[in-house]
This record gives C-alpha cells, sequence and structure tokens, in this order.
C-alpha cells in the first residue's frame, strides 16, 4: 500500500518521540481506579484507628501505622469520612465556602477518600481548586542553578540572575559529590547579591545536605523522598519514621524542610503492589502531614514521562499537586523534569499549575541552558525566560518571574562573581581568576568558562568541609573584601532561621506567613499595582510611538507639482500612499522607500515606457489607492504602494477590491522584487502575456511584523486628506 505524505510527515513530529502506553494494573501503571485500591472506610475504638481503607489494624503495613497514629486528625475523622466524596469536591470549587473549612475536613480523611475525592474533578475545576487551596497567598518559583564543570564563578553568577529575575528559592546539585560545600557557597553569595532573601539548597546525600545547613551554607531541603509501600521505602533503607527525624534536624536549625514524591515512583522500583500511582501518592502526602514536614515537592518530578505515557496522566499530575494543597502542605508542583520532546504538550501541562498559581509553580526552573542542568535536562531552561515573561503578561498571571534588563543582569553577574572571588581568597582556595569573572559575566554555558585544576579544588572543598567555618566567617570575608550588603544580607539569612521563620510557608522574599485567602471572584491575589507593571515591562517591549518617525537619513527625492491629471498616453502610474517620503521613511522590513521608488521606476523603464508617479491623499487603503491611480493612468495600469511596502498591480475596470497581482506580504519584498513589479506593470501596459511574480510566503510573518504593521499604517492614514486630490510627484 502507498503511504499518505502527510501520516509521514507528522510521524517524524516531536511529539511522536514521546512514549505512549495502555494501562498495566497489575504493574501499577495506571493513574487511579486500580483493582487494588481499596475503598474508603475508617473505623475508631478507644481513640484508636483500628480500620483504615478496608484493611483491619493487625494487617497494617508500616506506613499504614504511621499514617493512622500521626496523620489523620480524629476529632473531624467521623464528620470527614462520613460527607459524600461528591459534596467534598464541590465544596472546592464553590466559591461560597472558604479554605479552613475545607482544610479541617480533609486533615480527617484516609489515602482512598482523597482520591475519591478528586476523582469527581476534570483538570479544569483541579486548578480553580488549586488557586483557593494553594497555601501561599502569592505564587512563587524555584530555580536550578548549576554546571557540568561545578565551576564556582558561574554558579555564582547564575544565582545571582536567577534571583534578580524573581525566583523565591534556588537549588543546586553536584557532579561530583566532593564540591557540594562550594557548590552551596558560590549559589549563597550569588543568591543574596542578586536579591537579598532567596533561599537555598544543595541536593547532595541526605547526611551531606544536613551538614551543609548546620554550618548555614544551606537554608532549605526538600531532597526527603517518601514513598507510598513499604518495599519501596526499604529499598532505600528508609521509614516514615527516620524521615522524621531527619526533617526535625533540619527544623530544629530553622532550615525549611519539603519531603519529595510523586506519582510512578512506586511503578517504576517495581514495587506499587498492583495498586495506582494516585492512591500511593495519596499515602505519601499523608506520611508527609504525619512527619511534620511543612510541604512536599510533587508532579511526578523525575518520573514525569511514566504517567506521561498513560491516558490521563497530565491529569494526574494535577491531581496529585492538588491533594498536597488539599492537606495545607506549602507544593512544589513539579514542572522541573523534561516532561515532552513536543513543545506544544510541555506547555500544555505547564498550565495545569501555571494559570491556578501555585506556592512554587517549577520545583526547579532550569536558570541555566539545558546542557548545564545537572538534575537530568530541564523541562524550560534560561532559553525560555522571554517566552514564559510573555505568558505571565498575556494572561495577566504571576508565575513568579519578573523581566530584567540585559545590563542589570550583566552587573548582578559581575557582582557576584567577584564576591566570591574575595571570599576565596579569604579562606585560601585555589584562585577565581579574572578570565573567569569575564566568562561567568559574558559567557553562556559552562563551556565558556576556564578549566580549572579540579584535583586542587576539590581537596580545597574537603578542607572547607572538615573545618569549623561557617556561614559568619563567610560574612567576615565579604565585609573585610568590600561587599557589606552581601555581608547583610547572608548574617540576615542566619538571623531568621534563629528566628524560625524560614519554617513557615514563605520565603522572607514575601511576607512570611500571607494565607491564602482565595473565595472566588475579587478575591485572593492578582498582580496589580507597581507588581503588575513589573511583569508588564518587557525589556523588549516598545513605544509604539516611535515606530516609523524617525526621520529618513536622506531626503526624499520628489516634491509636488500640482494635482495630477489624467493622460491618454501610453505609461505606467505609480502611486504611492498619503506618508510616503513624508512621515515614513522604510517599510516594514526595512527596506528605503526612496530605493524602492527607484526600483519600481527601473523596472518600467526597462520596457521603454514612460511612468509617472502620484501621491493618493484622499485614502490609504491599498485597492482603492489601485482604483484611484488606475482612472489617471493612459494605459489604465497602475501600481498602488503603501508606505509599509504592500503593492498591487491594478487595472483600470476592475473592482477596488479585484486585481492583477497583489503582494500582501510586504516582509517578503526585496528591492528586485519591485524592480520586476515594475516590469509586469509595463508588460501589461504593453499588452504581452506577463507571467505573474511569485514571492515567498511566510505563514510566521505575520507573528513577526504584525504590531509594526499596524502602527505604520497608522501613521500612513494620519496624512490622509480627505478632499484632496491626488498631486504629481516629479524628482528634485
Amino acid at each position: 500500500m502507498p503511504r499518505s505524505a502527510r501520516f509521514l510527515r507528522r510521524a517524524s513530529r516531536d511529539i511522536n518521540q514521546d512514549t505512549f502506553i495502555h494501562t498495566w494494573p497489575e504493574a501499577g501503571l495506571i493513574l487511579h481506579s486500580a483493582p487494588a485500591d481499596p475503598s474508603p472506610s475508617l473505623r475508631l475504638e478507644a481513640g484508636q484507628i483500628v480500620e483504615m481503607d478496608t484493611r483491619p489494624r493487625d494487617q497494617f503495613d508500616m506506613i499504614d501505622t504511621f499514617i493512622a497514629d500521626h496523620a489523620i486528625n480524629l476529632d473531624v475523622a467521623a464528620e470527614a469520612m462520613a460527607t459524600d466524596s461528591l459534596h467534598l469536591a464541590r465544596m472546592l470549587v464553590d466559591i461560597n465556602v472558604p479554605r479552613a473549612n475545607i482544610v479541617r475536613l480533609i486533615s480527617g480523611c484516609t489515602a482512598a477518600k482523597l482520591i475519591d475525592i478528586v476523582r469527581h474533578l476534570n483538570v479544569v475545576e483541579m486548578m480553580m481548586a488549586l488557586a483557593k487551596m494553594r497555601v501561599r497567598r502569592m505564587p512563587a518559583n524555584q530555580a536550578h542553578v548549576t554546571n557540568r564543570k561545578d565551576s564556582p564563578a558561574l554558579l555564582a553568577a547564575d544565582a545571582a540572575e536567577a534571583a534578580l529575575r524573581g525566583f523565591a528559592e534556588i537549588e543546586t546539585t553536584v557532579g561530583v559529590s566532593r564540591y557540594a560545600p562550594w557548590n552551596a557557597l558560590a549559589i549563597l553569595v550569588g543568591s543574596q547579591t542578586g536579591h537579598p532573601g532567596v533561599l537555598t539548597q544543595c541536593a547532595v546525600e541526605e547526611a551531606m545536605s544536613l551538614t551543609l545547613a548546620m554550618k548555614g551554607l544551606t537554608t532549605y531541603a526538600e531532597t526527603l523522598s517518601v514513598y507510598g509501600t513499604d518495599p519501596a521505602f526499604i529499598d532505600g533503607d528508609d521509614t516514615p519514621w527516620s524521615k522524621g527525624f531527619l526533617a526535625a534536624a533540619y527544623a530544629s536549625r530553622g532550615v525549611k524542610i519539603r519531603f519529595t514524591s510523586g506519582t510512578g515512583s512506586e511503578a517504576l522500583m517495581a514495587h506499587a503492589q498492583g495498586q495506582s500511582m494516585l492512591y500511593l501518592e495519596a499515602r505519601c502526602l499523608l506520611m508527609t502531614k504525619g512527619a511534620g514536614s511543612q510541604g512536599v515537592q510533587n508532579g511526578s518530578i523525575s518520573c514525569i514521562a511514566l504517567p506521561e505515557s498513560l491516558p490521563a496522566g497530565v491529569a494526574g499530575v494535577a491531581a496529585e499537586n492538588l491533594l498536597a494543597a488539599l492537606l495545607d502542605l506549602e507544593v512544589a508542583t513539579g514542572n522541573d523534569a523534561m516532561a515532552s520532546h513536543s513543545p506544544i504538550r510541555k506547555t500544555a501541562k505547564l498550565m495545569l499549575q501555571f494559570l491556578p498559581g501555585s506556592d512554587f509553580i517549577h520545583s526547579g526552573y532550569s536558570a541555566v541552558p539545558k546542557q548545564d542542568n545537572m538534575f537530568g535536562g530541564g523541562n524550560f531552561d534560561s532559553d525560555d525566560f522571554d517566552d514564559y515573561l510573555v505568558l505571565q503578561r498575556d494572561m495577566q498571571v504571576d508565575a513568579g518571574l519578573r523581566p530584567v534588563r540585559e545590563d542589570d543582569a550583566l552587573a548582578a553577574r559581575r557582582r557576584a562573581a567577584q564576591a566570591l572571588q574575595v571570599v576565596f581568597e579569604h579562606f585560601g582556595f585555589p584562585p577565581i581568576t579574572a578570565a573567569e569573572i569575564e566568562a561567568a559575566t559574558t559567557g553562556y554555558a559552562s563551556a565558556d568558562m576556564p578549566d580549572r585544576d579540579m584535583a586542587a579544588d576539590l581537596a580545597a572543598a574537603e578542607r572547607f568541609l572538615a573545618s569549623p567555618a561557617t556561614a559568619q566567617d563567610v560574612v567576615q570575608a565579604l565585609e573585610a573584601g568590600g561587599f557589606p550588603g552581601v555581608a547583610q544580607a547572608i548574617s540576615e539569612i542566619q538571623r531568621q532561621r534563629v528566628l524560625g521563620d524560614y519554617l513557615q510557608p514563605a520565603a522572607v522574599l514575601t511576607i512570611p506567613n500571607e494565607p491564602n485567602d482565595y473565595q472566588g471572584p475579587g478575591t485572593g491575589y492578582r498582580p496589580t499595582g507597581p507588581r503588575w507593571q513589573e511583569i508588564c515591562d518587557l525589556p523588549q517591549a516598545f513605544d509604539p510611538q516611535t515606530l516609523g518617525s524617525p526621520a529618513s537619513s536622506a531626503p526624499f527625492p520628489f516634491a509636488a507639482a500640482g494635482p495630477a491629471e489624467p493622460s491618454t498616453s501610453p505609461e505606467v502610474l505609480i502611486a504611492v500612499g498619503p506618508a510616503f517620503g513624508s512621515r515614513l521613511h522604510h517599510t516594514v522590513n526595512g527596506l528605503s522607500l526612496t530605493d524602492v521608488l527607484a526600483q519600481l521606476l527601473a523596472g518600467v523603464a526597462q520596457s521603454g515606457l514612460p511612468a509617472r508617479v502620484v501621491r493618493i491623499c484622499h485614502t490609504s487603503d491599498l485597492g482603492q489607492m489601485g482604483f484611484a491611480a488606475s482612472q489617471l493612468s493612459g494605459s489604465g495600469i497602475a501600481v498602488a504602494l503603501q508606505s509599509k511596502g504592500t503593492t498591487v498591480i491594478h487595472r483600470r475596470g476592475l473592482l477596488p477590491l479585484n486585481n492583477l497581482e497583489l503582494f500582501s506580504q510586504a516582509s517578503q519584498l526585496t528591492l528586485d522584487h519591485y524592480r520586476r513589479i515594475g516590469a509586469n506593470a509595463a508588460g501589461y501596459a504593453l499588452g504581452h502575456p506577463v507571467e505573474p511574480l511569485l514571492v515567498p510566503i511566510d505563514n510566521m510573518a505575520r507573528l513577526k511584523y504584525i504590531v509594526q504593521t499596524t502602527i505604520l499604517h497608522r501613521h500612513e492614514t494620519d496624512c490622509v486628506q480627505i478632499d484632496h486630490p491626488p498631486l504629481l510627484l516629479t524628482a528634485v
């Protein structure tokens, strides 16, 4: 059988590089409603849960035991479990039901009950619910800052720019584990240079992560993974209790803590026990709540390709994010690891968190180029900043980022690298050179950075980790080295840890403990006032009044010589717009109008015919210009040319919207095209057979030029004089 060319073309598109599978419940490859998922139930005796989700207490696994003893609010459990799940689902989207009422009831729900509630919601309703149920009033965002060379100067510079761009948290990791103290130090210094109050963490092995926090080099942690089945937990040499103990260790030093979970991890580890991804995630979230963690990063995280291979996978990720918010957990909603080859698909997935807002829309937006992201590649990276900022502006949504001018970014990057340089000098580390600072300031990626002596660097990093040095020593180094502002910011971070403010679901960057108060239209957080103006003020946005207004560098070589009269002699009449050569001097793609007119005349002249040039004054409409000009032409043939470059060849007797040849995409026209347009017009005037000129069509040109076209045409229309006859233009 012959193949369809259209099917073959579609087969090569990005979306068809993704993997799609049918459900396999026995392997846990199903989002919800697996046959092995239990039904909701709860039975209490003497103040203790003796049955939960159809399982008696003597059959509880360790996760059941932990949830029953630490995660269920027994004061409301009977009421919550007796409330119809559909009614609870409707409460989520009812603007008349306050968030606090829902949080109270949800605190008494089991894992199966949670799933029974969210299964009633479609994705639009989940988005509505997330807008109401997220903990933070104002959405925020988290960045990944890493590089393949573990270059300290580049880490500091990237952290500074990320902080300047509005990221409330910055996470790094390492290519070589022994670099951990340096990488943590680099983003601490860089972040506080870019914007004081930004939180930082270094994602490494848990004991090392805790050590870095104790030294004051990090201010939050979120790589404490929990799993929804006992075998998956045991594979990690862990229990819910050990995770709770570790969370308490961080909290004792004022370090903010989030656990990590996400649909698909148990199936990925072959320990799903035939249960659905969402049910197991509900168990993870209840453990997170019971262990006292203030929040969670979920949204499938690094497993994202697994749920996305299944039906309703993206909806399932939105549901797990919502489940965390229902449990009153601060939630960083994933969107970090690469979700799809298709830009359309990955952006569509993002919208489920971007539009309603979440506490942290990305639990790691790659603030560096994709090739430098050591977290396995980013769903969005630094090349996508402009797209992301425009989306915020398009939809009047605050997704946590702010526009940054190039000069401001360069200044922050240079200052951060220089600040780290003095810290390295203070501690006697291998020096950061001027060449490194310059490359970190202006380079694209770590490939642009000078190589360092890795052996010397690793030895110095290990000495630093083993030493008694803490963040306060870093403060002293910065103060002595001429960076008092950065020193003060890091000192304030340490002070806030003592106060415990970082244990609340908000960073210093925003108002601590500002609760979400959304209850429907007219309530909650919306970007307005200065914040909305900041979102709107894109660096690439320009004042439309400036387009087309600058004077030509050379005078227009034609002047009016009185009214244009009809002719009976063979000729081609060239009609230009009201603003041609007076207010406007270039076409939409930058061609000089003088040069364009010269090429049209040259094309006519090569036929031996004369040409007249007239200015149409009474209209700026191209069809009407061509129609009016053809009435004046001795041959009945006219070329009409708007100042933005759009052109038509018209013949007397044709209606204004009919023509011989129309060149509607002025952005595609070159000077050679205009010469050939003149030649074709002369051919029509002489009665010769003429092959119409075909100009390449660019279907994306409208996106690029529509604003410029609109503004140039406005200038043209402003010059219209309705009662003024056409003017003959002669060379001067």
